[in-house]
């Protein structure tokens, strides 16, 4: 079955960086978009990043881009998600994703993981 394990998270310092990894099985991952999704509490999971299998394609949504960068290694089975400029409203459990990369950035996955949490100081 499909196992994605998130790791990285922590807790930061505004204005600080963060890099966060998600190991991936049981899927032809350099074939599979993956995804970064984040939950804060009291909120609705949202969409934060996806790449497609090659990595030549990413999306973001706005509240994060220029800060975050999406990257994925097919040799390691391995996305991440590097986080620069970090602020309070990042707070959240983040979540690793896989599914359609039209989908995801719907808010849609086909699998997740059990996330990561990030907290941010201000």
């Amino acid at each position: 079955q499909v196992q994605l394990a998130e790791s990285g998270g922590g807790l930061v310092q505004a204005g600080e960086s963060l890099r966060l990894s998600c190991a991936a099985s049981g899927l032809t991952f350099s074939a599979s978009p993956m995804g970064w999704f984040r939950q804060a509490p009291g909120k609705e999971r949202e969409f934060v990043a996806v790449i497609n299998g090659n990595g030549v394609m990413t999306y973001y949504t706005d509240s994060v881009k220029g800060r975050f960068i999406i990257s994925r290694d097919n040799a390691k089975n391995t996305v991440y998600l590097q986080m620069n400029s970090l602020k309070a409203e990042d707070t959240a459990v983040y979540y690793c994703a896989a599914g359609g990369f039209a989908a995801m950035r719907r808010g849609e996955s086909t699998y997740v993981g059990q996330g990561t949490q990030v907290t941010v100081s201000s």
